[in-house]
């Protein structure tokens, strides 16, 4: 384990315990010698992180401390760096701009041993050009989703039939190659999927709607688990 990783999971160690933790402890731990602990200690406290404790004592990090938000070890870093890319290829414009400056931002503030984890991070995902087309409706149904507004769309199935329909958005749904729109459709009264690339036009309405037992994103996929 390297130091940074050892480093991050000894503070939440000691911050997750209500009494002290022996530096014996702490050495069979991490299978390190109590040198090194008492080392990460010290590195520990003169980074600014209140330590409670001595040698010979024990430690702890008393839990209302506020620490540094961005305390990741790699496998969380990897993590973040991948859910970037799978943004940036499957989804809007504006998305993947925000996840972009989201990994800058995260990046920025990583230790010098973690900021080159994405030059040799083991997955490849695949652009799919339709995901940030300009025409990509996700952007708008994603603020009537959250504002829960009305939206009229023009849309062409399967058959190529074209029809307007007005929808109460409720969540966009990825399905390994294809966005879908879950939402209730007031001509059919009813749940409908309706694929993201065959919606030729979305325009949101003057009217808002309300989420009930009978019109919500859970019992759609509830229903869709029993259908």
């Amino acid at each position: 384990m390297k130091q940074t990783e050892r480093l991050l999971q000894l503070v939440n160690l000691l911050r997750n315990r209500r009494t002290v933790l022996t530096a014996q402890q702490l050495a069979d731990e991490f299978g390190v010698s109590l040198r090194t602990i008492y080392r990460d200690i010290q590195k520990l406290e003169s980074s600014g992180i209140p330590i409670e404790g001595e040698a010979g004592v024990g430690y702890r990090i008393h839990r209302s401390v506020n620490l540094p938000p961005l305390m990741f070890d790699a496998d969380e870093v990897e993590a973040l760096m991948l859910g970037v890319k799978m943004v940036k290829a499957w989804s809007d414009s504006q998305l993947s701009l925000a996840a972009q400056s989201a990994l800058h931002k995260i990046v920025g503030a990583l230790p010098s041993e973690l900021k080159h984890i994405g030059d040799t991070l083991p997955f490849k995902v695949p652009v799919f050009p339709d995901f940030i087309d300009s025409k990509n409706p996700s952007a708008l149904l994603r603020e009537a989703i959250k504002k829960k507004i009305t939206t009229d769309i023009k849309y062409t199935d399967a058959k190529g039939a074209v029809s307007q329909r007005l929808v109460y958005p409720l969540g966009l749904l990825f399905w390994g190659n294809v966005w879908t729109l879950a939402a209730w459709c007031c001509l059919r009264q009813a749940y409908r999927a309706f694929r993201l690339d065959r919606i030729e036009t979305a325009n949101l309405q003057d009217q808002y709607f309300e989420h009930s037992k009978e019109c919500s994103l859970e019992h759609y996929m509830a229903s869709c688990e029993h259908s």
